[in-house]
């Protein structure tokens, strides 16, 4: 993707306006800043393979200008002196960040997308509003109390039944968009390092299916790639995004739920829990199919075996890193 120069340049100016929205000193330069990064992602959506991508590109634009525009207002009413301009912000944020009750658009959106743009919704466009909902978090302490147990029941609810596996892991971003606003409820290093993991370890996990071409949980299953250790390998990198300890993804939600718990919000870390139990009951259904269920290696899976050996060693190192970390974390933090 990112070989073509146009999708390069387009990938520059993402990177430029998500980086002039966080750095911003005034809520229009910040506003300038997201309006960048969302009209450098459009073209990065559209795609002449993918039937969906337009549709994609217009539910998200849709969506995001909906988003800019209630931005605009929520600062023309904050200079206006009117009451609650804080909560219209925090609506505005929360909707480019596709945190429930306003998550409706991410799945959608996703669906419609490959592997490579999906890996840059679900990690490096959270960074701006996550920021910039920094900012404002306090004058908006009871939405975003709201908003936590939401998040974390609908990305777990959400899915259950899916089967198709973008689907599925947006609803899983759904759910860790709920640890990252409690992360950030507490403070900016936590919901950072937090943020950090999540993109690890779900960027792994997507380029894994982006390798296989795996978009429906039937690839996985007549894949059944009859390889065990790459088997093995996804069915402990779903583990770690899961927060399944001792894995990589367990350390932040570990470490959440301390200060979660040091803070008076235990109420917070009970749905936060829930939520990811039942994520990690949908993660474990997708990899116990591919281990039961197993048929004839088709020809394009060939074709994508040495492919699969770079992103087998990052996900093999990534995702089993935490186990050396979590005793050095424990020894630090007891």
């Amino acid at each position: 993707m990112f070989l073509i120069p146009s999708h390069l340049l387009f990938f520059s100016t993402l990177t430029f306006g998500m980086m002039m929205a966080v750095s911003s000193s005034s809520w229009f330069t910040a506003w300038m800043g997201l309006e960048l990064n969302l009209l450098s992602f459009i073209p990065l959506i559209s795609s002449e393979t993918n039937q969906f991508s337009s549709e994609a590109s217009l539910k998200y634009f849709l969506t995001q200008a909906l988003a800019s525009a209630m931005i605009l207002l929520a600062s023309s009413a904050m200079v206006a002196g009117v009451m609650f301009h804080s909560y219209l912000l925090s609506i505005a944020l929360l909707i480019k960040m596709g945190a429930a009750p306003f998550h409706m658009w991410f799945p959608m959106v996703a669906e419609g997308l490959g592997w490579l743009q999906f890996i840059i919704l679900s990690t490096l466009q959270k960074i701006a509003p996550m920021a910039l909902l920094s900012y404002v978090i306090d004058a908006s302490y009871w939405l975003i109390t709201l908003i936590i147990p939401a998040s974390a029941l609908v990305g777990a609810l959400g899915g259950i039944n899916q089967l198709m596996l973008r689907k599925l892991m947006s609803y899983s971003s759904i759910g860790h968009t709920a640890w990252m606003l409690a992360a950030l409820l507490i403070s900016e290093s936590l919901w950072l390092t937090y943020f950090i993991v999540y993109c690890i370890t779900s960027a792994t996990i997507a380029l894994f299916f982006f390798y296989k071409q795996a978009y429906h949980l039937n690839h996985l299953i007549s894949s059944s790639f009859q390889n065990t250790t790459q088997n093995c390998i996804m069915f402990m990198s779903l583990l770690s995004l899961g927060g399944l300890p001792p894995f990589t993804g367990f350390i932040p939600k570990w470490i959440t739920i301390q200060e979660i718990s040091a803070s008076n919000y235990t109420f917070l870390a009970f749905f936060l829990i829930v939520g990811t139990l039942i994520n990690l009951y949908y993660y474990l259904r997708l990899t116990l199919s591919s281990f039961m269920m197993a048929s004839a290696m088709l020809k394009w899976q060939f074709l994508m075996e040495n492919k699969t050996s770079l992103a087998t060693t990052m996900m093999i190192f990534l995702n089993f890193i935490g186990l050396l970390m979590s005793p050095i974390v424990y020894m630090l933090t007891s």
